[in-house]
C-alpha cells in the first residue's frame, strides 16, 4: 500500500486474459484458433511501454506541413514516432485487414477482439486502420484498381512512408463524404468529377474539384471520396495521395481539425483541384456504394466503445481497490461497489452486443442478413451512447485524480464521444434502424422470432418483445418520434437475451433484473439486479 494512500498505475498487465467475457466470446464463435495470437496482444497492449507510446502519440500531436522550404506544396502532416509504432501494432494485429484476408467466418469475432482491445490503450491509430479494412470491399467494385491494390491493401507490415503506391509495401485508405453544407446529407455534395475520357490502367479517369469538411485521415495514401458527376448524380472515386504518373495528387489540405478527443489522429479540411480519381462502382450510385464502408466502420465503432466503456471499468476497479477511505478499499464500500457492479455488467453486456454483432458478419444466411440491417446501427448507437456516460462515471470513481491530465481518465473522456458522432449520430441510427424496418419487414419479424426462444425464459423480457411487435405497426411519423425509444428497446432486449445465453447465471439475472427496474438508467449505480454485487466484480476480471 502506497504510504499517502495513492494508487499504483494499472500496467503491466494482459487485456485479453483478465476479461472473461472477451475470451468466452472468442471462443463461442469459433474464433479460438485465434486464442494464443490474443493472448500475446493483450500482454503488448498492457505493457507499461505500450503505455507511454499511446500517451507521447496523444501529448505531440500531429503538425500540418503545407509547403516545402522552397515554396512547393507538399501538404504533409507529421507525426510523432509513436503514431507510427502503435500504427505498426495495429496492423500487425490484423485491424486493417484480417476478417477479408482470411476466409473463416470466426475471422470476424478474431479482429473484433483485437479491436476491441487496441481501442482501449490508443483510440486515434483505429480510425485510419479501421477504414483500410472497411475500403476492401468497396475496392472491389473496380477489379483493375483491386487488382493493383490488393497485396498492399491485405499486407500485416505498415509503412509510414511518404511515396508513390507502387514502391509502398503496403497501404492505407481514409474516406472523405461530408462536405460545408450538407454534413450527414450525402446527397447536397457539390464537389464535381469531370471525365477525362481515358480508360487507365486503374480504370475510368476523373478530375475532382470541391472540398470535404471532414477528410479522415489526410495521410492516408488513398480515400474514397463522393463526387457529382453531371447527368449522372453522386458517384465514388478512389483518390490517391500520389498520382500513378509520381506526382502528388491536387488534395489541398487546408487545415487540420482541432479536435475535443481523437488527438493522435489528424482529421482535415482539403480543397480538390482537379485532383485525379478514378471510379468505384457504378456512376450515379457512388452513396450507396460508400455506404457498406459505413456500415464496416459502425461495427467498428460499437466494438471500440465497448472496449472504452471496459477500460472504463478495468481503471474505476483498479483504483477503487487500491485507494482506502474510512478504514477499507473505495471498491468495498457499499454504495461503491454497487456502482461497480452495475459498470461491469454495462461492460459485459456492451461486449457481447458488439462481438455477436461481429461474428454475424461472417455468414449471409437470412437471420444473419437482418440482424447486421437492424442491429448495427442498434449497436453503433447504444454502445457508442452508453460509453460517454460510462467515461464521466469511471472518472468519477477517481475522484480529483481523474480530472488531471497525469492519469489515464482524461484521455478515455475525450475519446468516448467521438464515436457516437463519427458514421452518423444517435438520432441517424436511430432513423437508420426505422428505415431497415421499412425496407424489409420481414427482417425484424425474423429478428424477433429468433429473441422469442430466449425471452420467453423472463416475463420482463416476453413484454418488451410484445411491445416492440406492436411498436411496428405504429404510423411512420408516430414511429420516428419514438426512434430513441424504440431502438434502445431493442437494444436492451437483444443484450438481455444475449446475456442469457453467454453470462454466468448471476450476471445475467442480475443485467435482466436492473435493466427492465423502472428506476434503472438516469445513471449508473441506482441498481445493479443483485444483492450480491460482489459476486459480479469477482465474475467480471480474471486476475
Amino acid at each position: 500500500m502506497h504510504p499517502h494512500n495513492q494508487a499504483p498505475e494499472l500496467k503491466d498487465y494482459n487485456l485479453y486474459t483478465s476479461d472473461p467475457a472477451l475470451r468466452r466470446s472468442v471462443q463461442r464463435h469459433g474464433a479460438h484458433w485465434r486464442d494464443a495470437e490474443l493472448q500475446r496482444q493483450g500482454a503488448v497492449y498492457g505493457a507499461e511501454a505500450t503505455l507511454r507510446a499511446a500517451e507521447d502519440a496523444n501529448q505531440f500531436e500531429p503538425v500540418l506541413h503545407t509547403h516545402s522550404r522552397s515554396g512547393d506544396r507538399i501538404d504533409e502532416v507529421r507525426f510523432h514516432p509513436a503514431w507510427h509504432q502503435i500504427m505498426a501494432m495495429a496492423r500487425t494485429h490484423g485491424i486493417a485487414n484480417l476478417p477479408l484476408a482470411d476466409d473463416r467466418p470466426s475471422a470476424w469475432p478474431a479482429y473484433g477482439a483485437s479491436l476491441y482491445m487496441h481501442s482501449q490503450i490508443e483510440s486515434g491509430s483505429t480510425c485510419p486502420t479501421i477504414m483500410t479494412k472497411a475500403s476492401i470491399p468497396v475496392l472491389r467494385l473496380n477489379a483493375r484498381l483491386y487488382a493493383a491494390l490488393q497485396p498492399k491493401l491485405l499486407s500485416t507490415r505498415y509503412d509510414a512512408r511518404d511515396i508513390p503506391l507502387a514502391a509502398k509495401e503496403s497501404i492505407t485508405v481514409g474516406m472523405g463524404m461530408t462536405e460545408r453544407q450538407g454534413g450527414s446529407d450525402l446527397r447536397s455534395n457539390t464537389t464535381q468529377a469531370v471525365p477525362l475520357g481515358e480508360d487507365g490502367d486503374w480504370g475510368e479517369e476523373y478530375l475532382l474539384t470541391g472540398h470535404k469538411w471532414f477528410f479522415s485521415a489526410p495521410m492516408c495514401d488513398g480515400h474514397l471520396v463522393l463526387a457529382q458527376v453531371e447527368g449522372r448524380g453522386a458517384t465514388c472515386f478512389f483518390v490517391p495521395r500520389w498520382r500513378p504518373d509520381g506526382g502528388k495528387n491536387a488534395v489541398l489540405i487546408q487545415r487540420l481539425k482541432d479536435k475535443v478527443g481523437n488527438r493522435s489522429n489528424s482529421s482535415s479540411e482539403v480543397e480538390f483541384d482537379q485532383a485525379w480519381g478514378v471510379r468505384v462502382g457504378e456512376e450515379g450510385r457512388g452513396i450507396a456504394t460508400i455506404i457498406e464502408m459505413a456500415t464496416y466502420t459502425r461495427l467498428d465503432c460499437a466494438l471500440s466503445s465497448a472496449g472504452f466503456m471496459r477500460q472504463g471499468f478495468a481503471q474505476a476497479l483498479f483504483y477503487t481497490r487500491n485507494r482506502h477511505a474510512f478504514g477499507k478499499a473505495l471498491a468495498d464500500q457499499p454504495a461503491m461497489t454497487t456502482l461497480l457492479a452495475d459498470m461491469a455488467l454495462e461492460s459485459e453486456a456492451a461486449t457481447l452486443l458488439a462481438m455477436d454483432l461481429a461474428a454475424r458478419f461472417g455468414s449471409d444466411d437470412a437471420l444473419n442478413q437482418a440482424w447486421r440491417r437492424i442491429v448495427t446501427p442498434v449497436a453503433k448507437f447504444w454502445n457508442c451512447k452508453r460509453a460517454v456516460g460510462f467515461a464521466g462515471e469511471a472518472m468519477e470513481t477517481f475522484g480529483g485524480n481523474g480530472y488531471v491530465e497525469t492519469g489515464p481518465m482524461g484521455r478515455l473522456f475525450r475519446e468516448a464521444p467521438v464515436n457516437s458522432i463519427w458514421e452518423g449520430s444517435g438520432n441517424v441510427m436511430c432513423l437508420d434502424v426505422l428505415r431497415a424496418l421499412a425496407r424489409n419487414p420481414q427482417d425484424m419479424q425474423l429478428l424477433l422470432d429468433h429473441l422469442q426462444g430466449t425471452a420467453s425464459q423472463e416475463p420482463q423480457l416476453q413484454a418488451q418483445l410484445a411491445q416492440l411487435r406492436a411498436s411496428c405497426h405504429l404510423p411512420p411519423a408516430q414511429l420516428e418520434r419514438e426512434a430513441r425509444r424504440f431502438t434502445q428497446r431493442l437494444a436492451l432486449l437483444v443484450q438481455s437475451c444475449l446475456m442469457l445465453e453467454q453470462s454466468g447465471s448471476a450476471m445475467a439475472e442480475a443485467f435482466v433484473a436492473s435493466r427492465w427496474d423502472p428506476d434503472w438508467g438516469g445513471v449508473l449505480g441506482v441498481a445493479c439486479g443483485t444483492d450480491q454485487p460482489e459476486a459480479i466484480l469477482r465474475a467480471a476480471w480474471a486476475d
